[in-house]
């Protein structure tokens, strides 16, 4: 049998890395990354940032809830993170009486700090390359089927084994790298009481909101900040009033030396998902179906969710998180597919795939899978297309497009939950919306079958008739009905009807996606591996996938197009600019905000140019996942958290654009000006270690 795995791992760390681009893995950084970083003005040794044997900057790095990245900042577990971050958790903290999202709260004492029950961080405690376990006894003439099968048993085995030895404070996880041509194993130890310390009024942490999202300039102050809290032992434990502030080993410090044009930066962070090695024929998926689809829905939807936020504050407070979560991802897919087709990238794929099919044809033998990897991949994105298109319909339009479907499907025990942040009327005006979408737009033999066997012969075909008599009959529009009810009443319900009926059509979908699902993975595997073995000498790096990376680079300006050169930092003059009294969701500067700039008090959070940085940039390779992640400088302190990419280069989680991409990072003076000046907290200004800058 051939040991292929081994050649390629030996392959991903034999060269020197490519400036920019890259999500670096940490145990490769010696032999890929450290030179050409120190080069770029790193003072740091491979050793510094990544140990196996010591306390490096790694351990300082957290997951922070269960998409974001934070960073210790003190001794005592105090967490850095972005606003948008913690948002989920300061909504939840929040009411009309408590209003945390509009006024901002700031403890005053470690007693007065808000738990945050469901959030947790993770600390990564070890990475070991397990490649050789996982795939060493998969045959080379496998089957992907037979080939996964064995994999997930091996998994499955080192994870139960291993998972006996580290306890409940810690998980194994074994994760595939290069579509599944390497695997590493990561030990996390996870800390599920964390506090909320301190958060700016959404004025601060959310200015621009949907407008400036993902653009440049850019004024948002996002960032919040968390504690971690650990048992007398500084073990992870259970929320209790007796645990105590964890004594963190390792925090980062903090610069007020601030950065120029060129200066050395890098992130450290868990970013989520990429898809570098997408195909043209996957491009045509997304450009075609699941981008305008997604697009489509959430547009329709999140219109009647901003009217009734406009309308009113308890609204606002119940489904600011919701249409937050929403937003995002939505106006990521309008960039997305801009950016793809301004910057050719479908043309770039497609003379990647000539030359990789010329190279197949030419180079490798027909066993071995290369030649027709492309063919396989083009057959079976044919045929998943359709079958993703109608789950995506279900998905966004049903399954989480109405409420009243997920709360029938959902458990007494989550009923709290959800009905604190859960508005009947709205969730009525939204399933009329939604129930038009999907008749108008899905294929008449892939609808539910509640549209032909209640709402046409009950309703004449009238889905808003039905709508009403749905929320007028059913239990489960508030949590004292739904309570109330018995299992028979439930099982009854014409909302659970209705959830059973979408259902129905989405396993169907479901099981054809699985009949095809393995040739696309199959194409995806060997493709990779083709690309690495054609071009041994490039440096290689494995889609994001939600594990830590590395990236570096350099704060720079860009030229988004002809004439137009956008600088690479914002101040404080441009957030008293931006103030817009008939956008009072995105754009309010709070009074105070405004007395501290009319008397430039900045106190030692100036630049040297004399003003108050707010955001910059920097040419960093970076995805979701990396929100809240450290901008460090040469020396591994922290000058920034970054929390957005630029809109020009949305299309750079399928192909990297060098001269646009950048990260966009919120300024660390402009976080401690807002913790010190704005808020006053000088007991959390007193536990930061703070270097470098003016003298306080």
């Amino acid at each position: 049998m051939k040991k292929a795995f081994l050649t390629l791992a030996a392959a991903i760390v034999s060269f020197t890395a490519m400036a920019d681009e890259g999500m670096w893995l940490l145990p490769y950084l010696q032999k890929m990354n450290i030179k050409d970083m120190k080069a770029k003005g790193c003072k740091l040794s491979a050793e510094d940032i990544y140990s196996v044997n010591k306390s490096s900057l790694k351990d300082a790095i957290v997951i922070f809830g269960g998409g974001c990245t934070g960073e210790i900042v003190s001794e005592k577990g105090l967490i850095f993170t972005n606003h948008h971050c913690g948002y989920g958790s300061i909504q939840a903290l929040s009411s009309v009486e408590h209003d945390y999202l509009k006024n901002g709260f700031w403890a005053s004492s470690h007693d007065e700090e808000l738990p945050c029950p469901g959030l947790s961080v993770r600390f990564v405690r070890s990475i070991e390359d397990v490649t050789a376990d996982v795939l060493g006894n998969v045959p080379s003439i496998a089957g992907e089927q037979e080939r996964q099968k064995t994999i997930r048993a091996n998994i499955q085995a080192m994870t139960e084994a291993k998972q006996k030895e580290l306890g409940e404070s810690q998980t194994y996880s074994v994760v595939e790298f290069f579509g599944g041509n390497q695997y590493f194993a990561f030990v996390y130890e996870v800390f599920t009481d964390v506090r909320l310390v301190g958060t700016p009024p959404s004025s601060i942490g959310k200015f621009g909101g949907d407008t400036d999202n993902w653009m440049w300039p850019r004024h948002t102050g996002d960032f919040s900040i968390f504690r971690v809290y650990a048992n007398k032992d500084n073990k992870p434990a259970a929320y209790s009033k007796e645990n105590v502030p964890y004594k963190a080993p390792r925090h980062l410090e903090i610069s007020l030396d601030g950065y120029k044009e060129g200066s050395f930066a890098m992130v450290m962070g868990f970013p989520g998902s990429t898809t570098r090695y997408m195909t043209s024929h996957e491009i045509d998926q997304m450009l075609e179906v699941d981008n305008p689809q997604r697009i489509f829905i959430r547009g329709e939807r999140q219109a009647i969710l901003w009217e009734a936020m406009e309308a009113s504050d308890e609204i606002r407070i119940k489904y600011a998180s919701k249409y937050a979560g929403s937003s995002n991802y939505w106006k990521n897919s309008i960039g997305m597919s801009r950016g793809i087709q301004k910057l050719g990238v479908k043309a770039q794929k497609q003379a990647q795939e000539a030359a990789f099919q010329k190279w197949a044809d030419e180079n490798t033998l027909p066993e071995e899978g290369f030649i027709d990897a492309l063919p396989k991949m083009k057959e079976a994105i044919a045929k998943i297309t359709p079958v993703e298109g109608t789950m995506q319909y279900l998905q966004e339009a049903m399954l989480r497009g109405i409420e009243l479907i997920s709360v029938a499907r959902t458990t007494p025990a989550r009923y709290a939950g959800f009905y604190k942040d859960y508005d009947a009327a709205l969730d009525r005006k939204v399933a009329k919306r939604m129930m038009q979408i999907v008749r108008e737009n899905m294929a008449p033999e892939n609808l539910p079958s509640i549209y032909a066997e209640v709402i046409d012969k009950d309703f004449g075909g009238n889905s808003d008739a039905y709508v009403d008599w749905l929320y007028d009959n059913s239990v489960f529009t508030s949590l004292e009905k739904a309570e109330a009810a018995t299992d028979e009443q439930k099982k009854a319900d014409p909302a659970v009807a209705l959830a059973n009926s979408v259902m129905d059509v989405y396993r169907t979908a479901y099981m054809e996606y699985v009949k095809y699902a393995p040739a696309v993975n199959e194409a995806h595997r060997l493709y990779v591996a083709g690309l690495m073995r054609m071009q041994p000498n490039k440096a290689w790096y494995s889609d994001a996938n939600f594990t830590i990376r590395l990236t570096y680079g350099q704060v720079l300006p860009y030229n988004p197009a002809d004439a137009i050169t956008y600088n690479y930092f914002t101040t404080l003059e441009g957030v008293i600019a931006k103030e817009d009294t008939s956008n009072p969701l995105e754009f309010t500067v709070e009074p105070k905000l405004k007395e501290l700039y009319a008397k430039k008090d900045y106190g030692r959070y100036a630049d040297k140019d004399g003003k108050l940085h707010v955001g910059f940039l920097a040419n960093l390779d970076i995805t979701g996942g990396n929100s809240g992640s450290p901008m460090l400088d040469g020396k591994g302190r922290l000058i920034g958290l970054a929390f957005d990419g630029n809109w020009e280069a949305m299309s750079g989680d399928v192909a990297f654009e060098p001269e646009l991409q950048r990260c966009i990072g919120v300024d660390v003076r402009y976080v401690l000006w807002v913790v010190d000046k704005f808020a006053g907290c000088q007991h959390i200004m007193s536990e930061l270690d703070i270097v470098g800058g003016k003298k306080k």
